[in-house]
């Protein structure tokens, strides 16, 4: 069933969408590209806010999850996208140079908070066993897009980027700059896009940083007014009296007089310094002196952390201000903030986690081996997670049977708990296998064996049970088995 209604005019460019963007034209795409760059270079408060978003996604562990994928599918995209199967120990590989790592790709992808939008366009290679790997993801950045070509339906179908040429006739002073004319056209079969807060067809996204912009630009004009409050009023303005012009002088005189003495004032006062050798020469009656500020000046302080509050809040890290000697609140109060954060978290990494499985590790998969084969799941890390795994509650969970003791936990603990990496041969058949699955084992053999007949021998049913982990000594036989078998 086709769709009857629209969300924008076929294969408009959302550079031409302006009614249906920013109300602010301060703001609106492409130029809110150039004022999220200076916000996050420049201001203190707003690199925190962001560094406060980044870095917990960064340091985390992302993971892949392979159930109910074949082993051969499973391991080509962890080893392509340098991702651990869950699980499962990780084998670095022998060289990391010159390939694609999901480490290296998320903080780009981040990007799509501060500029409201990240691209990347899939470059694809063979390797060795001729599968389609992926080469790397190469990042498109937000300066260089013109525009998005936007169908009816709101769905993204190209991308163009601005041409390039060089910035002089001498090649070897010259550089590549943008030519401000369309060029490259990306169609959306090679694109990953992230976007923030996206709404139809908007694809340029809303920048995190977009609600806190008015207060970043009042913070701006008050620091500067407080830098020019504290030059002009911190050392105190120098201010020189003459001394009374010559008795007996005609008016022509005194006014001449004075003219000279205004400007030999204004020398020594522009003059002031301090230091050893510092000082001033005075006629007799004239005089120099330093007056500082008269009455109270505003308090600035106030109004600036007033601002960074409420920068912080448009990323829900606000608690950060929280419990200092010039701010309000108290630190129970941050931890209610701090899970609203977590949070937050959580669901942008769920977000990061929807696009990159959908765009890179499915398309991957299809390029190998079809539409039709399952493909491994990316799994977000749980940041804040209120239950850890302690060895108390792991131990409580297996004697309450409501876990089963096998590698792949015994893998993930040892990842939790920064344990090494049980060796590949290691093997240990008393602690490999659950003793109740070998009992299980053990009573069906043995049922086996006294219902139907002398299908199963003792020895063979002992055997059997010993081999899915009960504990039986082999030699301990009955004596009446060799009997058994003979006849």
């Amino acid at each position: 069933m086709a769709e009857i209604g629209y969300q924008t005019a076929p294969l408009a460019g959302w550079s031409t969408l302006l009614d249906e963007a920013d109300s602010d034209p301060d703001f609106q795409w492409p130029k809110s590209i150039a004022i999220t760059d200076r916000m996050r270079r420049d201001d203190t408060q707003v690199a925190s806010m962001l560094r406060a978003v980044f870095l917990p996604l960064l340091e985390s562990e992302w993971t892949l999850d392979a159930s109910g994928v074949r082993p051969e599918v499973a391991d080509h995209v962890s080893r392509n996208l340098s991702l651990a199967i869950k699980g499962v120990p990780w084998q670095a590989p022998l060289r990391t140079k010159g390939r694609f790592t999901f480490a290296e790709h998320l903080p780009l992808a981040l990007l799509e908070l501060v500029h409201g939008h990240s691209v990347f366009e899939q470059v694809y290679d063979i390797d060795a066993f001729g599968l389609a790997i992926i080469k790397k993801l190469a990042w498109r950045p937000p300066r260089t897009i013109a525009s998005f070509d936007v169908a009816s339906d709101g769905g993204l179908v190209a991308i163009r980027q601005f041409g390039i040429a060089l910035s002089s006739p001498d090649v070897s002073r010259a550089s590549f700059v943008s030519t401000g004319i369309v060029g490259t056209r990306i169609p959306v079969d090679r694109l990953v896009v992230y976007v923030n807060e996206r709404e139809g067809a908007n694809w340029a996204g809303v920048s995190l940083l977009r609600p806190a912009y008015k207060m970043w630009l009042l913070k701006d004009r008050t620091l500067r007014v407080q830098a020019l409050a504290s030059d002009r009023n911190g050392l105190g303005l120098p201010i020189y009296t003459s001394a009374p012009p010559p008795d007996g002088a005609t008016y022509e005189e005194k006014l001449k007089w004075l003219d000279a003495e205004i400007a030999r004032g204004l020398t020594i006062a522009r003059g002031t310094r301090a230091g050893d050798t510092a000082g001033a020469s005075l006629p007799n009656g004239a005089s120099l002196t330093v007056t500082g500020v008269e009455g109270n000046l505003p308090d600035l302080d106030k109004q600036i952390r007033y601002y960074d509050e409420q920068i912080g809040r448009a990323a829900l890290t606000n608690f950060l201000s929280l419990g200092g000697d010039n701010s309000t609140g108290s630190y129970a109060l941050g931890d209610t903030f701090e899970n609203f954060f977590t949070k937050s978290l959580n669901a942008l990494a769920r977000h990061i986690a929807t696009i990159f499985q959908q765009y890179v590790i499915e398309d991957l998969v299809d390029a190998n081996w079809g539409e039709t084969e399952p493909a491994p799941r990316i799994v977000p890390p749980k940041i804040g997670a209120e239950h850890p795994a302690t060895a108390e509650a792991i131990r409580a969970l297996l004697d309450a049977g409501a876990i089963r003791w096998d590698p792949t936990l015994e893998a993930h603990l040892r990842a939790q708990y920064g344990l090494p990496v049980r060796a590949s041969d290691a093997s240990d058949s008393a602690t490999d296998v659950d003793p109740r699955a070998a009992r299980a084992v053990a009573e069906v053999v043995q049922k086996a064996y006294l219902g139907v007949g002398p299908v199963l021998t003792r020895r063979e049913a002992r055997e059997i049970a010993r081999q899915a982990g009960a504990r039986i000594d082999p030699d301990a036989a009955p004596a009446n088995d060799d009997a058994e078998e003979a006849a």
